[in-house]
């Protein structure tokens, strides 16, 4: 209850402020020790400043302080008070120029507005109310035109609805037409019931709110004999949100830091990366110093070519993870093997116990396994046949995820012309089972040519994704965006469109892995 109530209490100031963000501000206020609405008054500017704007931060602070000057206690006495109308006093000339208060920018927002929420039954087209009060399922069509409707009569309250919001509506609707909204498959209700409608309403609130969302450049893929003076690389960009990175682009250099002290660190770097045995740990402090100046020449379209001369380590395992967590706040092979453990063998039991029964693709990626994989078992080898039988499963070719190498083979000597330009893994051996050594391929160059484990080189595949600004290829799609879901984090999908055949097979996996009511079969 108290995280939903500093959600609130954040939200009414700062309404049009991105989910990422806002999340990113709890998990900094829960860091500082603020457990409880009364704990805000204690927040400083300078607490908010590594995830805020300084008038953000000074907006938040001054609307706490305001508050609890007001009514120490029953100022926040309600989540969303914060917002609530300042009693009806005409100003006297000497207040006139206090009049505007930092709550004012919640004029529109009204305390507890989901308990006094209706749901707009009465607004529904008369085809949809009669498929609802017949208790069939209504076709797609008809439930996009009442996720609108009702999204549209929510923001009517609350300009910025959280997605505990949603979720609440989302319950309220489907308790009321449990067997036309439920969540159900072959007769089995999935999860709660709700989570696809909640779905629906929170990616509508989403793009109604899409105008008012601060976009950023991505570096576009060209060969580098066309990358001249006369087209610049922001001209080559194209529009990609940020919805994901908690720290996009710092605005700021660190206080101890300087642009001179920037390029010293740079060039320490690339003296170090010379070194056969350099140390990790001053690796990623390093990158994590100089995080600001990779950003700026990330974000204008530098070319994969020219990072890797002048910020090596960022193609290397250290540095990647380094990148990562300053970009995500979160760490890229922690969580990635925190998620295998608790939930990989789930997902090799469905592929091998229900799967492969239904698609000939798993069955025969399961037989081949058995003549490819090495003697040993564990965590990696796990991994290699998640990856595979994932790809088997949305009918996607391994060849644009995997290529493979003679054993010997050196960076120089791979045929370029033959990979993908999306981030790949090249796999130095007959199969990833047997395979010591891998290397990783961007742009169809070769940027880390010494990979000692699948697990690293798949983390730093899909590491890449993210801190190149690079969509995920259309021709794997679902496998990434499950991997994304599944394995690392939950966010806003980095491809395209999934198919509507994949669409289906994706969420059936979805579900299954992601509510225990269904994983024991």
């Amino acid at each position: 209850m108290a995280e939903s109530q500093i959600s609130s209490a954040i939200a009414a100031v700062l309404p049009d402020l991105p989910q990422a963000v806002l999340t990113s501000v709890e998990d900094t206020l829960k860091g500082f020790g603020a457990e409880t609405i009364d704990d805000l008054q204690f927040i400083t500017e300078g607490d908010l400043l590594p995830v805020l704007k300084p008038v953000q931060a000074r907006r938040l602070v001054a609307a706490w302080a305001q508050n609890n000057s007001s009514t120490p206690t029953a100022a926040f006495s309600s989540p969303l008070s914060v917002c609530s109308s300042p009693p009806s006093v005409s100003p006297s000339p000497a207040s006139s120029s206090t009049t505007s208060s930092p709550s004012s920018s919640c004029s529109t927002f009204v305390a507890n507005w989901v308990e006094k929420f209706q749901v707009p039954w009465q607004k529904l087209p008369e085809e949809l109310v009669q498929s609802l009060e017949r208790k069939a399922r209504p076709s797609p069509r008809l439930r996009r035109q009442m996720v609108r409707i009702v999204v549209s009569e929510m923001m009517k309250m609350c300009n910025n609805p959280t997605k505990h919001n949603t979720t609440e509506i989302g319950k309220i609707m489907v308790a009321k037409y449990p067997e036309a909204l439920q969540d159900v498959i072959e007769g089995d209700v999935i999860g709660p019931g709700y989570h696809s409608l909640v779905k629906q309403l929170q990616a509508r609130v989403e793009n109604v709110k899409r105008p008012n969302t601060p976009k950023i450049t991505k570096r576009k893929v060209t060969p580098d004999e066309y990358d001249t003076e006369e087209i610049p690389a922001e001209q080559k960009a194209r529009v990609q949100d940020t919805y994901g990175c908690v720290n996009w682009e710092p605005k700021y250099l660190p206080l101890s830091e300087t642009m001179e002290s920037q390029q010293e660190k740079k060039n320490k770097m690339k003296e170090m990366f010379e070194e056969i045995d350099y140390n990790a740990d001053n690796v990623k402090k390093l990158v994590q110093s100089t995080y600001y100046t990779q950003r700026k020449d990330i974000n204008k379209g530098t070319s994969i070519q020219k990072l890797s001369q002048e910020w090596p380590f960022l193609f290397k395992e250290a540095g990647m993870i380094a990148h990562f967590q300053e970009l995500t706040g979160l760490s890229l092979m922690d969580t990635f093997l925190g998620n295998v453990e608790k939930k990989g063998r789930r997902l090799l039991n469905f592929f091998k116990n229900v799967d492969a029964q239904k698609r000939k693709q798993v069955l025969d990626a399961l037989l081949k396994f058995q003549t490819e994989r090495g003697h040993l078992d564990g965590c990696s080898q796990d991994i290699v046949k998640m990856v595979l039988l994932l790809l088997a499963h949305f009918g996607e070719e391994e060849e644009n995820l995997l290529q493979y190498v003679e054993e010997t083979c050196l960076a120089q000597e791979v045929q370029m012309e033959k990979l993908p330009a999306t981030p790949c893994i090249i796999v130095c051996g007959p199969c990833c089972f047997s395979a010591e050594t891998f290397m990783l391929s961007i742009d169809q160059k070769v940027v880390n040519d010494h990979i000692t484990s699948f697990t690293s080189a798949l983390c730093l595949m899909f590491g890449s994704f993210y801190c190149f600004n690079i969509h995920y290829p259309v021709e794997l799609r679902s496998t990434l965006e499950f991997l994304q879901r599944y394995s690392f984090f939950f966010a806003r999908t980095r491809s395209y469109l999934i198919s509507p055949i994949n669409c289906y097979l994706f969420f059936i996996l979805f579900f299954v892995f992601f509510y225990e009511g269904v994983s024991s079969q």
